[in-house]
């Protein structure tokens, strides 16, 4: 019902379970999916402006009785707005009144007491992130729809790509077939990356690292560049996250790999400190 209603999906509750309410809509509008929480309280003073008429209600309460639901629930059946509940029975006011009823039935809240909301809210939380993880399995929600809704902080991050943050054009320490040793070494400490590329014209030809100069130290000078150089380096597609990025280069044991675009051309360097740093 939520699928095939293309409208905004209002997620009311009130008390706890309006603060279950409003994680839901949260979840769902980061799955995708337009969602907003409106206060019941509110409804009837305005609020019942936001439910459209292609869109859906999603109703929590664990009594099912809570009066001000009232003017939300006569609102969906005067317009014939499909009206999903989660409650506890589906005999309750709520439950009778709803298009589909989630029912969990009775259970013993977890408080002192008994009667603080703790093993309901708990329930309907789990129960209204199954119904958004279950939309967003039907609208094929893939991962760069959730990096499109989460730009910032620690989740964008993880789902940034290589081509994103790799360093490219000037930035690159790169040397000619012709160049010494001694120029090698130097892009190396200049660019700050760890490595030089190896060019002729526009030909990628390898890839020398400072660990190359370290284990090559005690003849350095009497070879070229060339000779130390790795020829099938680890490369790295520009559209991978950093996140499966940081997992390619932690598995060959590298620290910088080659990123490819897809073309299949060489067009930059990543380092793994910049894959788990963003």
């Amino acid at each position: 019902m939520i699928t095939e209603n293309k409208g905004l999906l209002v997620v009311a509750g009130i008390g706890k379970s309006g603060y279950i309410a409003r994680k839901i809509a949260s979840t769902f509008r980061s799955l995708g999916r337009k969602s907003v929480f409106v206060h019941p309280a509110e409804a009837g003073h305005g609020d019942l402006g936001l439910i459209e008429d292609s869109g859906v209600v999603l109703a929590l309460s664990n009594s099912g009785e809570t009066t001000e639901l009232g003017d939300l629930i006569q609102f969906c059946q005067a317009h014939r707005i499909p009206l999903i509940s989660i409650t506890t029975c589906r005999t309750s006011t709520l439950g009778r009144a709803s298009d589909i009823c989630i029912a969990y039935g009775e259970v013993d809240e977890v408080c002192v007491a008994g009667l603080a909301p703790t093993t309901s809210t708990t329930l309907a939380l789990a129960i209204g992130d199954a119904l958004a993880v279950g939309v967003s399995h039907l609208a094929n929600l893939t991962a760069e729809d959730f990096r499109r809704y989460h730009p910032g902080g620690k989740l964008g991050a993880r789902l940034r790509r290589v081509g994103d943050v790799m360093h490219s054009g000037d930035k690159l320490p790169i040397i000619g077939l012709d160049a010494s040793m001694g120029h090698a070494v130097a892009e190396i400490a200049e660019k700050s990356l760890g490595c030089v590329l190896i060019k002729d014209g526009g030909q990628f030809l390898g890839i020398i690292t400072d660990g190359d100069i370290r284990r090559h130290v005690h003849r350095l000078l009497s070879l070229e560049p060339i000779e130390i150089a790795t020829r099938t380096p680890v490369t790295i597609g520009s559209a991978l996250t950093l996140e499966d990025a940081a997992a390619v280069l932690t598995k060959a044991k590298v620290s910088v790999g080659v990123v490819r675009d897809s073309g299949d051309e060489i067009c930059g360097l990543i380092h793994l400190h910049q894959c788990v740093a963003q």
